[in-house]
């Protein structure tokens, strides 16, 4: 195997790596909220139900913003149904997921356990504008931040909150591209739409950051028309605008979804291409920022193992099992999020517990980590600071999907320190990659760490009954010598390397 190469200096960056780059998601979908992150009948569980053997892993899996309630569940939602007594709540059905909601958990229960996360997460809360509009998004508005003196304000401390919520961070609905969702747009609707609720929303609070509704993914055939469409109509009165994208391998094309980050990037640079296009025909200066407010890994072709009937309460959905190969695309997922930290501000892995998850739990059992927590903990950790320009030369092999691709994909980002995290992946499937780092100009003389997520088995999986069967193991014979690192890259293998 040739030797891939790549120089490091502090002088070339992308940008900061914004800590809201690792966000994730909770929706009412499945088991994610209901057996998830609360269950009052849990033996772990708190005064307000909350698992907290669930919350010490989201602790740890290093979660700085959590998106809610959904996803397609928020585009039927009415808000006023998941606050007040627990007990006085209106059981609905959701369209989205065909189940039913009992709204046990709310909206004050979901910023009690963000607040219990820690001081460094924050809400990010989804409006409904598929059913709804305007007027509701003004009035969930006036429940959740505004102090007091008001009836939505006053309806909020009665209900127990006294201090307002604070969420400074709102979607603008959710993937109104897509025909399957309820209340379903075309982008000059939606356009109109999402700037009239803007624009009615910043009269309350000008400070708000407002996330206007992008493409589904890169393969929708409205796709870039929509968001040129959509930015034309709120370019002035948003801050972001929205991406999603999932990855699945699909026909035993591993090697495809082992280069699924170049699709990735694909996405990252064509939406940018087309928001500073817009920009320029607006002679506009302001610039327009990314959240990839949903991102994984989802076998959306696999059948459900687990029976389901329609109107369920919490039905088994969406629980896939990671393996080795899904860690390593998860983890380069990652780096072509941080190699973009100029333009993406906002990152939520979809979702947090139990539907596509990191952390799985069983009711009234335990909670485990899949094998895809570890690089998302290992980049929430050590990602953050300034994003340093990583270019390779590396060997390539040829994919079906995406033609010749890459078999390193690697980043590095600074901390204030001076300290450098290098996040690196080897896409060979059966080949040891030698590594060879030029960083002279970055004064870094030492290795702390170099951990490696790979096994003999690109198959294996954690679960209930061997939770750590998959776990990040020390790599010995990397050094750092007269400016020069060497490292070799397991086959398969998602790689953190900490330089000082």
């Amino acid at each position: 195997m040739r030797t891939a190469r790549f120089a490091l200096d502090p002088a070339f960056t992308i940008g900061e790596a914004d800590p809201r780059l690792f966000g994730s998601f909770v929706e009412h979908l499945g088991r994610c909220v209901y057996t998830g992150v609360f269950e009052p009948d849990h033996p772990s569980a708190d005064a307000e139900g909350l698992r907290t053997d669930v919350l010490e892993l989201v602790r740890e899996l290093g979660v700085t913003v959590v998106r809610y309630p959904g996803g397609n569940f928020v585009s039927g939602y009415d808000w006023e149904d998941s606050v007040g007594p627990a007990e006085e709540r209106p059981r609905r059905l959701d369209l989205a997921w065909r189940s039913t909601e009992s709204n046990r958990f709310g909206l004050s229960e979901f910023i009690g356990f963000v607040r219990k996360i820690g001081p460094r997460a924050e809400p990010m809360m989804a409006l409904n504008l598929g059913t709804r509009g305007v007027a509701e998004a003004l009035a969930l508005q006036e429940y959740a931040n505004h102090p007091s003196g008001t009836a939505r304000s006053e309806q909020r401390i009665a209900h127990g909150d006294k201090d307002p919520f604070g969420i400074g961070l709102w979607c603008l609905g959710n993937e109104m591209d897509g025909p399957w969702q309820t209340g379903h747009k075309t982008a000059g609707e939606y356009g109109r739409l999402a700037a009239e609720t803007a624009r009615a929303m910043r009269q309350i609070d000008p400070g708000l950051e407002l996330v206007a509704c992008g493409s589904s993914g890169q393969g929708m055939a409205t796709f870039a028309e929509w968001e040129a469409t959509v930015l034309a109509e709120t370019y002035d009165l948003v801050d972001h605008i929205s991406l999603h994208a999932y990855y699945e391998e699909t026909d035993g094309d591993r090697d495809s979804f082992l280069a699924s980050a170049v699709d990735m990037e694909s996405f990252i640079e064509n939406v940018v291409a087309t928001c500073d296009h817009v920009g320029a025909r607006l002679k506009s200066t302001k610039r327009i920022n990314l959240s990839f407010d949903e991102w994984n890994v989802w076998y959306q072709s696999r059948p459900n193992p687990h029976p389901v009937e329609d109107w369920q309460e919490a039905p088994r959905l969406l629980e896939d099992v990671y393996t080795v190969t899904d860690a390593v695309v998860f983890g380069s997922l990652l780096i072509a999020l941080l190699r973009h930290a100029d333009r993406v501000a906002v990152a939520c892995l979809a979702q947090l517990v139990n539907v596509i998850a990191p952390i799985m739990t069983e009711p009234g059992g335990p909670a485990w980590r899949q094998t895809t927590f570890h690089p998302f903990a290992q980049a929430s950790a050590h990602g953050r600071g300034q994003v340093l320009d990583v270019r390779v030369d590396s060997p390539t092999y040829t994919t079906r999907k995406y033609g010749e691709a890459d078999l390193l994909h690697a980043t590095a980002v600074r901390a204030e320190d001076g300290s450098v995290t290098v996040f690196a992946v080897n896409r060979s499937r059966t080949e040891a990659l030698p590594l060879e780092a030029a960083l002279g100009r970055t004064g870094l003389t030492a290795v702390l760490e170099h951990s490696a997520l790979a096994d003999a088995d690109p198959d294996a999986v954690n679960s209930l009954h061997d939770p750590d069967r998959v776990t990040p193991h020390p790599v010995e014979g990397t050094v750092l010598r007269d400016g020069t690192l060497t490292a070799v890259l397991e086959p398969l293998s998602w790689n953190m390397i900490r330089l000082v």
